[in-house]
């Protein structure tokens, strides 16, 4: 139960709702239990006063009963309306609070999870623990109280059959639910993790439709699908057995329970050994007191699966983040120097250093690019100037300072990063404009665009057009040119670039490179790439190999020297 602590002390935030749906639900409950106990007594005690010829006064059961037929239907209104927006609102905090979890991790926490992963962990298992509150908490509190003042009212009557009912009632509250938690719990856990399995599945057989038609393994990978879908229907069908097994135990339970008490209050109800219609009232109010107990016992059944969904996502928040970065606000400067001295970093659980005792240098205002063969480790080198990692040997310093000592917020600022994978949200083009710089005007989201060949996306609905996921499907070139003019926009002195005109044709990278170079002109700039083009307007180039810089200099030095660069320009 300790997995469910994190999550049960965010309903704090929310309590006068949750505690409002609880007495809403207890309310409920008595007023259905009322009434059926109210209307038993009314019609037997009715039909008495008829045979027996005394009088009988009906107006004030009467009341009673349309009293709790009013209270039952607003009381059950009510409380749907009350817990669910509550429910919703704690789920939302739980989504909210397990992202913020989420975003100091990536990527060395999160690296691990596949993106469909992490996506179920997120929505489908977060929305699991809903039933915590519905199913358990809400079901639970309402059992005992309705038991504790069944048991109260009745007493004024008899006390033995009170307790009889109330002990009945309360050993099955604490017996069922811990039989079925147990013969549920592995069911539950199965469950999550085979939909987590197909869900997952799933979307890499939907995104890689293509390569699994080339290479021919479309039907294998299809069957492992159905192997998977097949597993997860049988053990729903276990969970619906193990549902109708508690149904049929608590109706024999009410059955038997009925039984007892009609036999008991057959010999006489308190002092009275004629039990007249009261008995009744006693034989209506042990079924329906049954009510209670029934939403409680199948809670129990699902709550493996909610302690297992709880585990899954304590997985990720429980997490330490791989880079911490301090609360101090530094200054913002409009020049960037950079420099690193012996850099080496290896990934976990990889045998040999991605980036090995790597030293450069970035005046300001200069343009150097690293050049090499895709796996040679710039794009960890960049991820490490960015702090996605940070480097078990050598440091990095911006301006004379250790990269460690800027708060996030200033090192963003300071820095703008085009990666080879430019995110797009299904959003228009000017909300995905307006990421790099919230307060540009349309006019400068506009030359932007045209600035990087573009302009055909304003042909239509303007930067009003509705892209990304749920909207126009656009290249993998404009994508990567909308985050060019990301760049553009984001008043940055310092430009890192990955690869920024890979997929393009060689007019418009020629293009790209001359824009660049015209933009960046009192920027500091860092291109990454394994392309030749545009390296002779680089006031340095450094060539990499298996994570460490082999050669450095000027375009022609390079050429002149005949070494790895040459060759490069030789094929």
């Amino acid at each position: 139960m300790k997995t469910l602590l994190p999550f049960l002390a965010l309903y704090r935030r929310h309590w006068f709702r949750l505690s409002l749906g609880i007495v809403l639900a207890i309310v409920t409950i008595l007023a259905s239990i009322g009434l059926l106990t109210l209307s038993g007594w009314f019609l037997a005690a009715s039909a008495l006063a008829g045979i027996a010829g005394i009088l009988f006064n009906y107006m004030l059961p009467a009341a009673g009963v349309r009293g709790s037929a009013i209270f039952r239907t607003a009381g059950r209104y009510a409380e749907r309306l009350v817990s669910h927006d509550a429910t919703f609102r704690v789920l939302a905090h739980l989504r909210t609070f397990t992202f913020k979890k989420l975003m100091p991790l990536s990527p060395a926490g999160i690296a691990r999870f596949r993106q469909a992963e992490l996506l179920n962990r997120l929505v489908a298992d977060v929305e699991t623990l809903d039933h915590l509150y519905l199913r358990l908490i809400s079901p639970l509190v309402s059992a005992i109280v309705v038991i504790m003042v069944v048991t109260f009212g009745l007493s004024w009557l008899d006390v033995s059959l009170a307790l009889t009912l109330g002990l009945i009632m309360l050993v099955l509250l604490f017996t069922i639910p811990a039989i079925f938690y147990r013969a549920g719990k592995p069911i539950g856990a199965d469950l999550t993790a085979l939909r987590s399995d197909y869900r997952g599945q799933l979307t890499s057989w939907l995104q890689g439709q293509s390569e699994l038609v080339i290479f021919g393994a479309l039907t294998a990978f299809r069957q492992k699908l159905d192997v998977i879908e097949l597993r997860w229907l049988e053990r729903q069908k276990q969970q619906a057995s193990l549902a109708g097994s508690l149904q049929s135990l608590m109706i024999v339970a009410s059955g038997l329970t009925f039984v007892l008490i009609l036999w008991m209050a057959a010999d006489g109800i308190g002092d009275n050994p004629q039990p007249g219609a009261f008995i009744a009232l006693f034989v209506f109010i042990s079924l329906a007191a049954f009510e209670a107990l029934a939403p409680v016992a199948g809670a129990f059944q699902h709550l493996g699966q909610v302690m297992a969904s709880a585990e899954r996502v304590n997985q990720l928040i429980e997490q330490k983040p791989e880079v911490t970065f301090p609360h101090h606000q530094t200054a913002f400067t409009e020049q960037a120097a950079l420099s690193l001295d012996n850099v080496s970093f290896t990934y976990e659980k990889q045998p040999f250093p991605a980036i090995k005792n790597v030293s450069l240098n970035l005046q300001s205002g200069e343009h150097i690019a690293l050049l090499g063969r895709t796996g040679c480790g710039k794009s960890t080198l960049l991820q490490l100037l960015t702090r996605a990692w940070d480097p078990q040997q050598g440091t990095i310093r911006l301006n004379d300072r250790p990269l460690a000592d800027y708060d996030e917020a200033t090192l963003r600022e300071m820095m703008v990063v085009v990666t080879q994978r430019v995110h797009i949200f299904s959003a228009t083009l000017r909300d995905n404009l307006l990421l790099a710089a919230p307060d540009a005007s349309d006019e400068q989201l506009t030359s932007a665009l045209i600035k990087v060949g573009l302009d055909a996306l304003l042909e239509q609905d303007g930067l009003n057009a509705w892209i990304g996921e749920g909207g126009r499907q656009i290249s993998g070139g404009e994508q990567r040119r909308i985050g060019l003019a990301r760049a553009l926009l984001h008043k940055a002195p310092l430009i890192l670039l990955d690869e920024p005109t890979e997929g393009l044709d060689a007019n418009t990278e020629h293009q790209i490179l001359t824009l660049l170079k015209e933009h960046c002109q009192h920027k500091s700039v860092i291109l990454i790439t394994h392309r030749l083009s545009g390296l002779e307007r680089m006031n340095r180039i450094y060539v990499m190999d298996a994570g460490q810089i082999i050669e450095q200099g000027t375009h022609q030095t390079l050429l002149e020297q005949q070494g790895q660069y040459y060759r490069f320009h030789q094929r």
